[in-house]
């Protein structure tokens, strides 16, 4: 049975299952599932039924109890052919209106503010990315002499974002060497992309002064570090622990664990949004249980929808079990990604 070959009652009784258990956390049943809905058919057919999905992939049969629960594949077929698509709750959307309205002059304390408002409507552990440097054009360079021979970059991005890095020489520079070097980087630099100036640094300044040339030349052999955004740990901001705990999946302190080891291992969950990229930005991404291709992430779902900030980009999303409310889920952190981006639009603005 292909994916595309299920029939109508297949498709039926698969999203029946599939909404029982996210309701109720327990094995779904034969009985329970003509009990709640009117399908016209006896529970032997739907026995039948569910053996067939069974024998598909789309559900499991725990050996503790005599119902299924959804499989990877199932959950994707839902999500992407039988799930209902809702629109955000009107109270849902006031309360998000509500904390966005709140007058916040600084960037990461609206990232974490954003963080706070994901993971306490959704009751699931939140992320939000800083917006990736990459794609920004640089605004300026800035050199800062801290020593004879050390010196801090000071790289500003269209937007508001900064970057610094401190570079040290081998020998002692002179002031009036930092000075001509900056008018020139910017000169030359402004406007392009970490991208671009990696691409193109050297044939930029091959007509260099003796004077400027041993701190472009510095430049030039560091151009990978200092223009490139080198996402880490420090890239995201998670919330939520105290929320997805208590879900029923997490009631024994194995899965408990798991999610401590989760939050602790940030690079994990980075490397992920980053990879969502490569999907349409406009959309929604959603990537379930073996998807997330890391051990620690087989048994979550994420759900993640990018942000705009000038030319750069961010991530908002969510982690959660696989048995989550994906539909209303879905909805919250589409609108919370709109809500950041308006918010930062009107901060460049001002």
């Amino acid at each position: 049975m292909a994916l595309g070959e299920l029939n109508d009652r297949e498709k039926s009784i698969l999203r029946y299952i599939i909404q029982q258990f996210i309701l109720t956390a327990s094995p779904v049943g034969s009985r329970n599932i003509t009990k709640k809905y009117d399908l016209g058919i006896s529970p032997a057919t739907v026995r039948n039924i569910m053996s067939d999905l069974e024998e598909s992939g789309f559900i499991n049969h725990p050996h503790t109890s005599a119902g299924r629960i959804p499989t990877d594949k199932g959950y994707r077929f839902y999500v992407d052919s039988l799930m209902y698509i809702s629109e955000i709750d009107h109270n849902q959307k006031k309360l998000i209106d509500k904390e966005f309205e709140t007058r916040i002059e600084d960037k990461d304390d609206l990232i974490k503010l954003t963080s706070n408002i994901l993971s306490n409507i959704t009751h699931q552990l939140a992320c939000v990315t800083y917006p990736k440097l990459e794609t920004g054009t640089l605004e300026k360079l800035q050199i800062i002499t801290l020593s004879s021979t050390r010196i801090l970059v000071v790289i500003s991005i269209k937007g508001g974002l900064v970057k610094t890095i401190t570079m040290e020489f081998t020998s002692e520079i002179k002031e009036s060497q930092v000075n001509s070097v900056q008018n020139l980087l910017n000169e030359r630099l402004a406007g392009l992309s970490f991208k671009e100036i990696r691409s193109t640094v050297k044939e930029r300044f091959r007509d260099v002064d003796d004077d400027q040339k041993p701190i472009i030349r510095l430049f030039l052999d560091s151009a990978d570090k200092v223009f490139r955004d080198v996402r880490n740990a420090d890239s995201i901001y998670i919330t939520g622990a105290k929320n997805v705990i208590q879900q029923p999946e997490f009631e024994n302190p194995e899965s408990f664990q798991s999610v401590i080891e989760l939050i602790e291992d940030k690079d994990i969950i980075v490397h992920i949004l980053d990879k969502s990229e490569d999907m349409n930005s406009n959309n929604v991404y959603i990537s379930i249980g073996k998807e997330n291709k890391d051990q620690k992430l087989v048994d979550y779902s994420l759900i993640t929808k990018e942000y705009k900030f000038g030319d750069v980009s961010g991530h908002v999303g969510i982690i959660g079990p696989k048995r989550m409310e994906y539909s209303k889920v879905i909805a919250i952190v589409d609108y919370v990604a709109k809500m950041l981006t308006e918010t930062l639009k009107n901060e460049i603005m001002k």
